[in-house]
């Protein structure tokens, strides 16, 4: 029977570093969505003013975590997935390439029974997409096709920050990458796990480097290796 929104909470962790241009949005646009929801963000040792603004954030839905040092999206993950308690758990980054007003059709898999996880798809068809890298859409396709070469799974945007997950679903996984690298782990343990997955397409407002993306040519060459460690070693 689908879900009723008075039936579970939400988990919606934000790992942040250096984003004091859009944290605070980013926050009041998550909190503008109408679900039973606690929001943990994890100031990953920002030094551009983004620590002082979450600090100034004072709200019961809201906790604020901060490391010393910048761990990468990775290691604010892992802290966000340790402290989260709601029944269904999503992540958002901070930067606000993706708009929090889609959640229904990211959580509308699992709320109907149908999905224990389920993965947002740039390239699914939907809503608006900013124009930019020729050589990022490249990178994402190759790494989603070997990604899915290794899992057995048709993924279309593996690299998706998007991803939702039934709490009971990441039970027994440790995430050990601290950047990017998060994005193939998870995949590999997720598909071990033969859990039923889902896709559901979602708009992309995209940044420039000058704009403060992070996401470098390192981190797709680490993400090689991510696949090849997670879904061949660690069998």
């Amino acid at each position: 029977m689908k879900a009723q929104l008075t039936d579970f909470t939400l988990s919606i962790i934000i790992p942040a570093f250096n984003e004091a241009a859009t944290i605070r949005a980013a926050v009041e646009e998550v909190l503008r969505t109408p679900y039973k929801k606690e929001i943990i963000v994890i100031d990953d040792g920002s030094t551009d003013g983004t620590r002082e603004i979450l600090a100034g954030i004072e709200c019961p839905e809201v906790k604020i975590i901060f490391h010393e040092k910048n761990t990468g999206k990775g290691g604010a993950i892992r802290t966000g997935f340790a402290k989260a308690t709601g029944d269904i758990v999503l992540i958002q980054d901070a930067d606000l390439e993706y708009d929090p007003s889609e959640y229904p059709a990211l959580l509308s898999p699992i709320l109907a029974g149908k999905a224990d996880v389920v993965y947002g798809s740039r390239f699914a068809g939907h809503g608006a997409h900013r124009v930019l890298y020729f050589r990022h859409f490249v990178g994402n396709r190759f790494l989603t096709l070997l990604s899915n070469l290794f899992t057995n799974l048709n993924l279309t945007d593996m690299e998706c920050c998007y991803k939702v997950f039934a709490k009971d679903a990441l039970n027994g996984i440790k995430i050990e990458e601290d950047r990017f690298g998060f994005e193939p782990e998870i995949t590999a343990k997720i598909s071990r796990k033969k859990m039923r997955i889902y896709e559901a397409p979602v708009s992309y407002y995209g940044r420039t480097y000058e704009e403060g993306k992070k996401i470098g040519w390192k981190d797709g060459i680490r993400a090689i290796w991510c696949i090849l460690k997670y879904n061949l070693l660690r069998r």
